[in-house]
């Protein structure tokens, strides 16, 4: 096998690695009824006149199976904190403390339950799609290279293991999925 070929081989696994290690990052932003500090990680406060990730300006931790604290190392970011989590996709109610912002998680209804099973069920059909992409992309340069002279077993090979990879991967996601979903649908 040519160097070339195993050039697009390992770029392709390295691909889609990064694909499964995106989904499985979009799966933790999803909450599954208890209380994670990955839910609210992806949210910006306004820090004099900059958006921020919260991370950067407080202290995150979960205290128990439904709170989540939220401490700022500056006191008057409390209102932005508080702004930020309102203005958000996520639902909750913010309880502003003297030094600190306080999130209760509120049990999931099963109405709410099913939701997010649909929520999951979209954002790990987005990470098979980006490892066909990846899978698509290998093979057409592999052809490409076929066409520059590279034999056509050598190629064909080398499209066999990129399809072996690819079954692969999208297994891992498809484990991501049944993962996240039992989460999500135990009470």
């Amino acid at each position: 096998m040519t160097e070339e070929i195993q050039f697009y081989l390992s770029e392709a696994e390295e691909s889609m690695q990064k694909a499964v290690q995106h989904t499985n990052a979009e799966l933790t932003k999803i909450r599954a009824g208890k209380a994670s500090p990955a839910m609210i990680e992806h949210l910006r406060v306004d820090y004099y006149g900059t958006l921020t990730p919260i991370t950067q300006v407080a202290n995150i931790a979960a205290t128990d199976a439904r709170t989540i604290m939220i401490k700022p190392w500056e006191k008057n970011m409390l209102g932005e904190i508080n702004k930020a989590i309102k203005n958000s996709d996520l639902g909750l109610n913010p309880v502003q403390d003297a030094d600190s912002v306080r999130l209760n998680i509120p049990a999931l209804t099963e109405e709410r339950r099913r939701e997010l099973v649909k929520q999951v069920k979209n954002e790990t059909e987005s990470g098979k799609i980006a490892v066909r992409n990846i899978r698509k992309d290998v093979n057409d340069s592999l052809r490409k290279l076929q066409k520059e002279g590279t034999s056509e077993d050598a190629v064909r090979d080398a499209e066999a293991k990129v399809q072996k990879m690819t079954d692969s991967y999208i297994v891992k996601i498809d484990e991501l999925l049944t993962k996240k979903e039992g989460e999500i649908m135990t009470i």
